[in-house]
């Protein structure tokens, strides 16, 4: 019998969908290595391997049989998957193009050794960012730059804007597979993005509100009000919405600062500053990175309190989804203190859900998770924290609490049938 691989629901799936690998037809109790690896949109592979051992019916589940060794050990069922890392040393994983799958080799090579070279199965798989009708409608109104996805259907469906970091453009792939669980996605760029200021050095809240009505007046979008999505930066320009702007009902951050940072922010005649900061606070880590968790200042010592944003005025819904190990800023720190802000001014109560061992960069299920990387405002490589195995997992509960969130604040949706894909 020749040997096999299978993936259950099948060859194609959404990123975020946890795919079922086993092998079949090898001999009793064989030894193995089962190998993943993809390219990203640049050419860069990334790779996992481990060693696995096949039951006495010559078949091996990978839900049912642990790793042995390699890049994880245990039972992990997608640990092929959350566990792949660059080729080349501190490269992230992004998706740019929705419109593609990532295409993943999944092969069995006979035997434990340290480079096994006898290839005994191999399948490519499919793991796509649009689910099945999905639309995927550019939007460039009045002055907004983003993409907006709806699910299949009529709707009307919860919306939500999607805004990410520091990084510039247009990133589509967190609101592509959030659509696919039935909810209309703003993906918002705000600079470094066709006809948007090239860097971050300011920023006017009149172009927010503008998304805002845009999503709330959409006809397939559910109102009263729209929910708000942000990491790192695009968190803390989130809860300046929140503070700020009508309509905004539900809003969750990821790694957020409780303060406006890397750039002025202007309102109606206002401007928040951005948090200062203080270079010789940045360290050198034993392996010559640079750590900047203590680089900004604390905006509740800064003098005026100017760059602190407001979150006491907001009507929101909140929930802070934060990295115990982030090392970009305090981010338990200030979801702490908008908690303390919020019940002190007698608003909603926010959820806070705090992962150990978790940095930065909280990504949608099975990302590879991003300890270093080149951070494009301090110009040289950063650790962001968090612990591979501890922060895969975070990524994939999160992924699940975010959505819950939004569904209790914003109104159910029903979910797409994945398997279709």
């Amino acid at each position: 019998m020749a040997v096999s691989l299978s993936l259950l629901p099948g060859p194609r799936c959404l990123w975020d969908e946890p795919v079922r690998v086993a092998v079949q037809g090898l001999a009793p109790q064989q030894p193995v290595t089962l190998r993943a690896a993809l390219r990203d949109e640049t050419g860069r592979r990334f790779q996992a391997a481990a060693r696995y051992r096949a039951d006495a019916g010559g078949r091996l589940d990978l839900a049912r049989a642990p790793a042995l060794g390699g890049s994880f050990s245990g039972l992990e069922p997608m640990g092929l998957f959350w566990s792949l890392q660059p080729e080349k040393p501190f490269w992230r994983l992004v998706k740019r193009d929705v419109q593609t799958p990532f295409l993943v080799d999944l092969e069995v090579y006979e035997g434990h050794d340290p480079r096994p070279t006898r290839l005994l199965a191999r399948v490519v798989h499919e793991r796509g960012f649009l689910g099945p009708g999905v639309k995927r409608i550019p939007v460039r109104e009045g002055s907004l730059r983003a993409t907006l996805f709806l699910p299949p259907g009529s709707g009307p469906f919860p919306g939500i804007i999607d805004i990410f970091g520091t990084g510039g453009g247009l990133f589509e792939y967190r609101a592509s597979l959030l659509a696919s669980h039935g909810f209309a996605v703003l993906a918002l760029a705000y600079y470094g993005f066709e006809d948007l200021p090239k860097e971050m050095k300011e920023f006017h809240l009149e172009y927010f509100e503008e998304a805002v009505q845009y999503l709330k007046n959409h006809p397939q979008v559910k109102g009263p009000g729209v929910g708000l999505l942000g990491f790192s930066k695009g968190g803390d320009l989130c809860l300046s919405m929140a503070s700020h702007l009508k309509d905004i009902t539900a809003t969750v951050t990821l790694n957020s600062s409780l303060a406006n940072v890397g750039a002025a922010l202007h309102y109606k005649g206002m401007t928040y500053p951005p948090l200062s900061g203080d270079r010789k606070r940045i360290k050198m880590t034993e392996d010559g990175f640079t750590d900047i968790i203590d680089f900004l200042s604390n905006p509740f010592e800064e003098a005026g309190q100017k760059s602190l944003i407001p979150i006491e005025k907001a009507e929101s819904s909140f929930l802070f989804i934060v990295g115990l190990d982030d090392h970009n800023w305090k981010s338990e720190f200030y979801a702490k203190e908008a908690a303390r802000l919020l019940q002190a001014h007698r608003k909603k109560k926010p959820e806070i859900i705090c992962y150990p061992a978790t940095g930065h960069y909280i990504e949608p299920p099975y990302f590879p998770v991003c300890l270093v990387s080149f951070h494009k405002l301090v110009g040289r490589l950063v650790i962001w924290g968090g612990e591979i195995k501890a922060h895969s997992m975070a990524q994939i509960d999160a992924w699940k609490q975010l959505q819950a969130f939004f569904h209790k604040h914003l109104g159910n949706c029903q979910k797409m049938n994945l398997s279709k894909m």
